[in-house]
Order: C-alpha cells, then sequence, then structure tokens
C-alpha cells in the first residue's frame, strides 16, 4: 500500500511475504524506513551478513546497501523526505542522531511484548487511514500516525540503549555529536572539532559517552569512517586511493594504516575477500 501526495510525498505500507523481499532493496536516497522482523531472517547489509530475530526492527537510510538472503516475513514503512523530514521535526519525534542521522552501527530495535503490542495498534490504524478515499485531511492523518511510530521507536531503542537514563542535556549532547559526526565525518576526524561545533570541551564530550557507558566518541568517529569506507570499496569501482582522498585521509598509506587497523585487513584484502564473498558470510550477529 502505497500514498502519494500531491507533491511528492510518498508513504509505503507493506507486508512482505518471501516472494516479494525484494522491495527491501528499493531505497531511494530520500528515503528512510523501518522494516520489522516477522521470522528469523538473514540480511546482508554494507557487506555484513546480519541473523535476525522476530520482532527486531531495523532503521534504514538510503545509504544502507542491503541484499536478502532470506526475508520470510516482515513489515516496511518507508517514507521519503517530502512526506515527513525528521530534521525539519526533530522537536517533534527526537530521533535524529539516534534512529537515523547519526549511528555508525545499525540500529535495531529490540521489541519486548508491550511495544510489539503498541506497534501492532499503530500498524492496523495505518492500515485503515492509507485504505480510506483520499480527502483533504489524509496527508495530515497519515503523517500524525508515522510521528506516532517515530517517537515509539525513538522511546524504546533510548531505553536499549541506556540514553534515558541520562538527563536531557547530556542526551541530546550525544544526540548532535552524532548526527554532526553524520554530516562531517569525512572531513573532520578529532573530537575536538566537534567540539568546536558545539561549544563544548572534548572533555564533556567524552564524559556523556563515558556516563552512557558506550565507545568513546573518538571510537564512534572512526567506526563511521570505517563503514563508510566499506561502502565505498564493496559497492563502487573507485581506486583505493581515490577512496581515501575521499575520506579525508592525506594519502593512500594513512589510509590503508587506518582501515587495516580498524578492520584487520587491508583494503585491497578487504575488496578480494568481498568480491569472493567471504566477508559476508564470516560475519555474525550485529547489533
Amino acid at each position: 500500500m502505497i500514498f502519494k501526495g500531491h507533491t511528492g510525498e510518498s508513504l509505503q505500507l507493506e507486508m512482505i511475504p518471501a516472494s516479494k523481499c525484494s522491495v527491501v532493496q528499493e531505497q531511494g536516497q530520500s528515503e528512510l524506513a523501518f522494516l520489522w522482523i516477522l521470522e528469523k531472517s538473514e540480511l546482508i547489509i554494507d557487506g555484513t551478513l546480519i541473523e535476525l530475530e522476530a520482532d527486531q526492527v531495523l532503521c534504514l537510510t538510503g545509504f544502507h546497501q542491503v541484499a536478502v538472503k532470506s526475508l520470510p516475513k516482515a513489515n516496511l514503512v518507508r517514507f521519503n523526505r517530502p512526506f515527513f523530514c525528521i530534521l525539519d521535526h526533530d522537536s517533534e519525534v527526537g530521533c535524529k542522531g539516534i534512529l537515523f542521522y547519526g549511528s555508525s552501527k545499525l540500529p535495531i530495535i529490540e521489541l519486548d511484548e508491550e511495544g510489539k503490542s503498541k506497534l501492532q495498534a499503530l500498524w492496523r490504524v495505518f492500515e485503515m487511514e492509507i485504505k480510506e478515499d483520499p480527502d483533504p485531511l489524509q496527508l495530515e492523518m497519515l503523517q500524525m500516525l508515522l510521528k506516532r511510530w517515530l517517537i515509539l521507536c525513538t522511546r524504546m531503542y533510548a531505553k536499549q540503549t541506556n540514553l534515558q537514563k541520562l538527563d536531557f542535556q547530556k542526551s541530546d549532547l550525544i544526540r548532535e555529536f552524532n548526527f554532526l559526526v553524520e554530516m562531517h565525518f569525512r572531513e573532520k576526524h578529532q573530537v575536538a572539532d566537534y567540539a568546536k561545533l558545539l561549544f563544548k570541551s572534548p572533555k564533556t564530550i567524552s564524559n556523556a559517552f563515558s556516563k552512557l557507558g558506550q565507545k568513546s566518541p573518538l571510537a564512534y568517529i572512526h567506526e563511521r569512517l570505517t563503514l563508510e569506507a566499506r561502502r565505498l570499496l564493496g559497492y563502487t569501482d573507485k581506486p583505493i586511493s581515490e577512496i581515501g582522498y575521499e575520506l579525508g585521509f592525506e594519502d593512500v598509506q594513512s589510509f590503508s594504516r587506518f582501515f587495516k587497523k580498524n578492520e584487520g585487513l587491508s583494503p585491497s584484502e578487504f575488496k578480494e575477500n568481498l568480491r569472493l564473498g567471504k566477508i559476508a558470510n564470516s560475519s555474525g550477529k550485529s547489533g
């Protein structure tokens, strides 16, 4: 089921059987999506094999490279920027830097029974509304339902990652840091670069991450760089030297050292292993 607005707005609500699983790979650059796994599945995302259980929800952007190995049954909610821009409406949904635009690893929401029940109820209302005969209020109603979906998923993931345990200032600082890394990771590789943008000291940012009990902010920057390197090495024909330059490294040697330190093998070895299928086939669960 797809809603199409008069000025390019698009919302897709799809119950996916195995025979239609290829729809997951049809992600546009300006689209964001939630993929709700209903039966045990395997996807290859950015060259990594991810084993998924029922009632896990993936948050996907147009930058993710997705291939389906097995996807027996899932629900898909996909929308484009004209339908709802989460950057323009961050004060309403609060998912910037948590679910989208700021995660070096794929956000996967683990649904408990309460969360599952809430999303099931909201899905049914979504279905009823998208099937209604079009009228001037349908777009607004569907946007309201999507905002509710975004807020529910943000709350669940914040709880899952302990972000809700931080006070507002620290959680907002981490969200803004994550978002800025997404915007500038190609040219800004140091925590101090982002501290200047945030008008904070590097120590203040590091303390916020420490209270969350997660990786350091520098590790976060390095993970985002490594993820982009994996994508460019695996899904483009660009030379390694060009990829290194695009990611802000002065020469191919410094890029190769960085990549090998974080990935465990050189860029050329990674390209060859990905070509042979060794990368995806040897990866385990990701979260």
